[in-house]
């Protein structure tokens, strides 16, 4: 009887091999969906819209991109943890997800659990910019100013819990100052208001404020992260600046619902890395401000998991907690 069990097991898992196997050498059949969990027009939707034209042609399938911005990125996390694990909904992840866990009280997901990763696309810097309008010439006046009026500055995010809110939680930890934090739906309704003067300051990502500094709309202080940006140069690091401690920028890397096939994930790995090596996509990036990754499955799920731990004792440190 057990040597009849263990056939029919062993039946039962040659036959699931084969199945996914085959599945993985057909898909895709369909068009793929990228889940974008903010607006049009920032950085993950830039990203993704770039690795979606370029993989559409190679998968011989339409790629498209949905956004589902809202709740400081989780509520496109949530949609795309409970979808369909066939391969045909991803989701264009980022570091936020990795804070998410550590500073809501409750998730409907669990980011390293329901979440298959594929690759990471890239790395963009963080900046913190004032208008061209603006007084503050350097962070030092930021500094100063912040000082003689507390919580009168204020700074725009992406929304609660993500890159932006850390960095600027950290900065006040750091310089003793209080500012206030206001959290927007993205980088488009963001960099609007800064332009207009609404909020003091901002440390999003490079990509969506890069053009405004070239057209000296906007004037960058500081990157976030430990070394300067190589689209920005000339720009200093926070701690250069003379604010140490901060070594924060914001990933983006691409995810499937934890259950799908890992012949799918596997061949998704294979064509997107081959994409982000490409000379056409590494100029692509340099041009936006962002440093091209394309690692394997199991470095990014290793990054999930050294991030996740790490914010965990940011958010500790400075007390945030998102009902």
């Amino acid at each position: 009887m057990l040597k009849n069990v263990t056939k029919n097991s062993l039946a039962s898992i040659l036959l699931c091999g084969l199945v996914g196997a085959a599945f993985a050498q057909s898909y895709p059949t369909k068009t793929i969906t990228i889940v974008v969990p903010f607006p049009p027009g920032g950085t993950t939707d830039v990203l993704a819209r770039t690795v979606a034209q370029k993989l559409g042609p190679v998968l011989g399938q339409s790629v498209i991109v949905e956004n589902k911005p809202g709740a400081g990125a989780t509520l496109g996390a949530n949609a795309v943890a409970k979808a369909n694990p066939d391969g045909y909904t991803l989701f264009m992840g980022a570091v936020h997800h990795t804070i998410a866990p550590s500073v809501y009280k409750t998730l409907p997901y669990s980011f390293e659990k329901d979440f298959s990763p594929i690759t990471t696309v890239a790395l963009v810097p963080n900046i913190m910019v004032v208008s061209a309008n603006s007084p503050y010439k350097t962070v030092k006046d930021v500094i100063a100013a912040a000082k003689a009026k507390p919580d009168d500055l204020s700074y725009g995010s992406n929304g609660n819990g993500t890159a932006q809110h850390m960095i600027g939680t950290q900065f006040q930890m750091i310089t003793g100052t209080k500012l206030l934090h206001v959290p927007y739906k993205g980088s488009a309704p963001l960099t609007t208001d800064l332009l207009g003067g609404q909020v003091t300051m901002s440390f999003d990502t490079i990509t969506p404020v890069l053009p405004f500094i070239r057209e000296n709309k906007l004037r960058p202080l500081a990157v976030t992260t430990a070394k300067r940006s190589s689209t920005l140069p000339g720009v200093p690091t926070l701690a250069e600046a003379g604010v140490p401690g901060i070594n924060i920028g914001t990933w983006f890397g691409l995810l499937a619902p934890a259950a799908t096939p890992k012949d799918v994930t596997a061949k998704l790995n294979a064509e997107v890395v081959k994409i982000i090596k490409s000379a056409e996509f590494q100029k692509q990036m340099f041009d936006i401000g962002a440093e091209p990754v394309g690692n394997t499955q199991a470095q990014m799920a290793k990054q999930i998991a050294d991030e996740t731990a790490k914010f965990s004792e940011v958010a500790k440190a400075a007390n945030i907690s998102i009902q």
